[in-house]
């Protein structure tokens, strides 16, 4: 492997998390748009999506931790590098703060009791329970904050990840710097 490039399965889990992410982001913008009978599968598949974003981000997390990502290029001046190394911070700390707000706002919903959660439709995921034992007026509360903090968040995450991609993008096409093939499976880094 040539030390520029990821491991595969950190490019796994990279290009996983972000369908996911851009999955989730077309269902919002594809759910005020269908019939009301429509609205609730596709709000079911963005959890079971967010959910699941949450353990790559974890197992990716897991990874990082263990593994020394390959060096950036000699040539990124030193703003670059500072900004490339907030801008990944920032994305983990998103990447999990968005899943875990929106399964407490979701543990915090009215109805959450009489409307179960199933993962991809496989198997109950489980609400957190201290939140649906709330009483109706602090669950109220918390659903909108988190609601509200969810939606925050994503707003986040599109300056973020269109950050990223016109970082990438500069590097790749204007330096010349062959960035898209240290996180893609084939082509040479240099």
């Amino acid at each position: 492997m040539n030390d520029r490039r990821y491991t595969g399965l950190a490019i796994t889990f990279h290009w996983l998390i972000a369908i996911g992410i851009i999955t989730n982001i077309a269902l919002v913008w594809i759910w005020p748009n269908v019939a009301d009978a429509q609205v609730r599968p596709l709000i079911d598949l963005h959890k079971s999506l967010g959910i699941t974003v949450l353990g790559l981000a974890i197992m990716r997390l897991l990874w990082r931790l263990t593994h020394q990502p390959p060096a950036l290029p000699t040539g990124f001046k030193a703003w670059e590098v500072r900004l490339s190394h907030w801008t990944h911070i920032a994305l983990y700390v998103l990447i999990f703060a968005m899943p875990l707000t929106g399964w407490i706002m979701d543990s915090a919903w009215k109805d959450a009791a009489a409307n179960p959660m199933y993962l991809f439709g496989l198997f109950e995921w489980p609400r957190i329970g201290f939140i649906m034992a709330l009483d109706p007026a602090t669950k109220l509360a918390v659903h909108d904050g988190f609601g509200e903090a969810h939606d925050i968040i994503g707003k986040l995450i599109y300056l973020l990840v269109g950050l990223h991609i016109l970082g990438a993008l500069k590097h790749q096409f204007l330096d010349g710097q062959r960035e898209f093939q240290r996180m893609w499976y084939w082509g040479t880094p240099e």
